[in-house]
């Protein structure tokens, strides 16, 4: 049985009277001061500010600090969330596929039985070494245990990245498909793709289009077609010079074969926000509206995840996924402390859904506000302020409301736009948000509350790719998130300087400490202890 008490601080000097607000600033990590970093080409006189007056100290927001793999894999903000609301590090999808492929469990599942029973199953995912969404060497295993398996007929459809990995590198991994699909021989081959940003894999219900375009050219193989997948990347690429992996067009590969009654169909990515949608699409019925579906073969449908627990979507899944409980938001809710949360769409569910531990919904909605502002649907970089004002009156009229004790908020600039490999709209970006923030910082400061701004992993600080042999910045264009520690600033009764060796994980200790409450036993400890 759960004690979920909190108890208040032995000492109280660190508490606050007023309100205590996490601003996580998505995508903004610490890097070195060259000429791909956008956080220190901009100017931020608002963080400027904070690092002479706040305590300050860095955080790690990759790797095993997070519950990935190892440490050359970068954070994201699906696990960085997670920590910030656990207080503590699980295990995440990418080390758990790892360990169910390598051990062979997946392939022991009643799930994978079923699939191999089918005469063609369909795999669709993200295709590159990114370990965000997906990593090839789960696709390429899988492909190898249908094989010794027995299934006879396999269709791969590809989301090229060009965001995780180098923007144009998708022909590295196709070539690396195409040569595991000839060595296992028969009938397996690609059927379709696209880039991931205009195909398949939108979140939030930010434009359900996306999702249409990945349903016709997986499901109907009705897109523009091509010899082979190569020539439709080289083809587009012609067409539009300069055009990342991630926003190349819908394709299929010739001949076009529609999916069909009895095929079983995997969505490989294990991480969840960009998987859930195509997933409703398969597993809806007559009540679905996120587009006309056509006529919605009856397939055997499988999450390399669940990717909801609550709304236990998809039903049918390969690995379960991390076990997150008593998080902070849990353990305030019981105790009857009032929150907020607000961000734009691209992020809200970062601090909702993955906050909360992977769960849809409020724990009491007697104490718990959510608030979603609707993202702009154009090119980031055409729009890097994107809603950081927005979210900052939000942000500033709650404080002033004096209803809630901890909120929390996410402002997304530096990831989206980040991960455009825009450098001028990246120091936009940051600009912008040094200004909402100001805002923020002002009415906290009135309301005598307390601040904690950090981010949930790096991504803007290197817009450039450095040389892998001498560490020199290049003049190629970087889209992924990067290994750097993340800034954390906590404005508050006492600055000080914050210890060395924390992680995100240390966030949530450090929220209740500023509320006057100790930390759950397992929580990592408070910054401020």
């Amino acid at each position: 049985m759960v004690d979920w008490t909190l108890k208040p601080l032995r000492d109280t000097s660190g508490a606050v009277p007023g309100p205590v607000v996490v601003v996580v600033m998505d995508g903004v990590g610490v890097g070195p001061d060259d000429a791909g970093n956008a956080v220190t080409q901009a100017r931020t006189p608002t963080l400027d500010h904070l690092r002479r007056t706040a305590g300050y100290g860095q955080l790690a927001a990759h790797g095993t600090a997070v519950g990935l793999p190892s440490d050359k894999d970068m954070g994201n903000s699906e696990v960085g969330h997670n920590a910030f609301g656990a207080g503590r590090v699980f295990d995440q999808g990418a080390k758990l596929v790892d360990e169910a492929v390598l051990s062979g469990r997946m392939f022991q599942t009643q799930t994978w039985r079923d699939l191999v029973g089918r005469s063609t199953v369909h795999l669709i995912g993200l295709l590159s070494d990114g370990n965000v969404h997906s990593h090839e060497r789960h696709l390429h295993a899988m492909l190898a245990r249908l094989k010794q398996d027995g299934v006879g007929r396999v269709r791969v459809h590809i989301l090229l990245d060009g965001r995780d990995v180098p923007p144009t590198s998708s022909l590295t991994y196709v070539d690396r498909l195409e040569a595991v699909l000839s060595e296992l021989g028969g009938d397996y081959k690609i059927a379709s793709g696209g880039g991931r940003m205009l195909v398949t894999m939108d979140r939030y219900e930010a434009d359900w289009r996306i999702v249409e375009r990945g349903w016709k050219a997986h499901v109907h193989a009705d897109a523009r077609a091509f010899d082979s997948a190569r020539q439709a990347i080289e083809t587009f690429r012609a067409e539009d010079q300069g055009v990342s992996d991630q926003f190349l067009p819908e394709f299929t590969v010739r001949p076009q074969e529609p999916m069909a009654d009895g095929d079983g169909v995997v969505f490989f990515n294990f991480r969840g926000d960009r998987a859930l949608e195509l997933t409703r699409a398969f597993e809806e019925g007559e009540g679905f509206a996120g587009f006309d579906r056509g006529r919605r073969p009856d397939v055997f449908y499988a999450g390399m995840m669940q990717y909801d627990g609550d709304l236990c979507l998809p039903t049918r899944f390969l690995v379960e996924p991390p076990s997150i409980d008593l998080t902070v938001g849990e353990y305030l809710a019981r105790n009857r402390v009032t929150q907020w949360a607000c961000s734009e769409t691209q992020k809200y569910g970062h601090v909702t859904y993955f906050w909360n531990g992977n769960r849809s919904g409020m724990f009491d909605e007697n104490y718990e506000t959510y608030l979603q502002i609707e993202s702009d649907r154009v090119p980031f970089e055409q729009r890097p302020a994107m809603k950081a004002a927005e979210i900052a009156d939000a942000t500033v009229a709650a404080i002033q409301s004096g209803a809630y004790r901890l909120l929390r908020l996410n402002f997304a600039n530096g990831d989206m736009v980040g991960h455009t490999g825009d450098l001028k709209a990246s120091i936009v970006a940051m600009e912008t948000l040094d200004a909402a923030l100001a805002r923020v910082l002002a009415a906290v400061q009135k309301a005598n509350g307390a601040m904690i701004v950090t981010a949930d992993h790096g991504n803007c600080d290197e817009m450039l790719q450095h040389d892998k042999k001498t560490g020199a910045v290049t003049d190629q264009c970087s889209t992924a998130h990067s290994l750097n520690p993340v800034p954390c600033y906590i404005w508050g009764p006492t600055p000080r300087a914050l210890p060395e060796g924390a992680t995100l994980a240390n966030v949530a200790a450090t929220a209740l400490h500023l509320l006057g409450y100790s930390r759950p036993d397992d929580y990592r400890p408070s910054l401020l202890s």
